[in-house]
């Protein structure tokens, strides 16, 4: 049966999608509208990303997991939504120094206070279901941070989580500040956060700020990379939850993120700029072995 050319022109096209986003990302250029249809639902939205993730020039470094909104859980049937979060853009905190944070001008930006695993060791491939205890036995290292989010999409949130999947779970880079001590044995001295933009208090909260903790984040993701046929390595990170709130932020402006007396993470929005092409290249961690 052919397809009429204009019902053609509008369908669902998870290849194209991905292009647009990556293409708009490499180019620091904002997108006005999301690029076509809008998936369906969140496998339709996962679609794009892992269309995305082989056009990245770059290596998966981890993933980012954030919470769907309660009253869009039933609907979506899915309580966390997950993106990559690659190499580059991983940067240690900097006492001296802000962490300067790219900002695509018309997209979207924010910051956000982070708990975050780095991996100890290898996750089985053909582990489908966890538990957070579980999970907790292939970490190496809790440590606090910072997530920057960030898409050429501007209304990225406001069209939910679907289209948040569609375009790197709405991650643009990961600041890592010091490693929590004692984290395991007592779980109840990990500090606290609160975050500041422009000197202005704008957030706060803890690990029980996250629905299951950080704990349930990881399990949900060691789940979901191996459903996606992409089990977790040693030393890949995963940033739980934004535990202080998303906090949007614009070029100029500048953000504190404090987690007691552990750490103080400093960051300013700058332009960003154009980075040089595709390639053509897959940069899949599971053919970087």
């Amino acid at each position: 049966m052919t397809v009429p050319a204009a019902k053609a022109a509008t369908a669902f096209d998870p290849p194209a999608v991905a292009r647009q986003f990556v293409d708009a990302r490499l180019g620091a250029r904002a997108l006005p509208d999301f690029p076509g249809p809008l998936p369906t639902d969140m496998d339709a939205g996962y679609q794009v990303q892992e269309q995305a993730i082989g056009l990245w020039p770059d290596q998966v470094a981890g993933w980012k997991v954030g919470r769907i909104p309660l009253e869009l859980q039933a609907e979506l049937n899915a309580q966390r939504v997950m993106g990559p979060v690659f190499a580059r853009n991983v940067w240690q905190a900097d006492a001296a120094n802000p962490t300067p944070l790219p900002v695509i001008p018309g997209g979207f930006a924010a910051v956000e206070a982070e708990y975050i695993y780095r991996m100890g060791r290898d996750t089985p491939a053909d582990k489908l279901e966890w538990t957070p205890q579980e999970a907790l036995d292939y970490v190496g290292d809790l440590l606090v941070g910072v997530e920057f989010a960030g898409s050429p999409l501007a209304t990225i949130n406001v069209l939910g989580p679907r289209i948040v999947a569609s375009d790197f779970g709405n991650n643009a880079g990961l600041i890592l500040g010091r490693v929590v001590p004692g984290w395991r044995e007592r779980p109840d001295l990990i500090p606290p956060c609160h975050a500041y933009v422009e000197g202005q208090l704008v957030g706060q909260g803890s690990p029980e700020s996250i629905p299951g903790g950080p704990p349930g984040s990881l399990a949900f993701l060691l789940a979901a990379c191996a459903a996606r046929g992409r089990p977790l390595k040693a030393g890949q990170l995963v940033t739980t939850g934004a535990a202080s709130g998303i906090h949007d932020i614009e070029v100029g402006q500048t953000a504190r993120i404090t987690f007691g007396d552990l750490e103080e993470i400093r960051c300013i929005a700058v332009p960003a700029v154009p980075t040089e092409g595709l390639g053509g290249e897959t940069h899949d961690h599971r053919r970087a072995d």
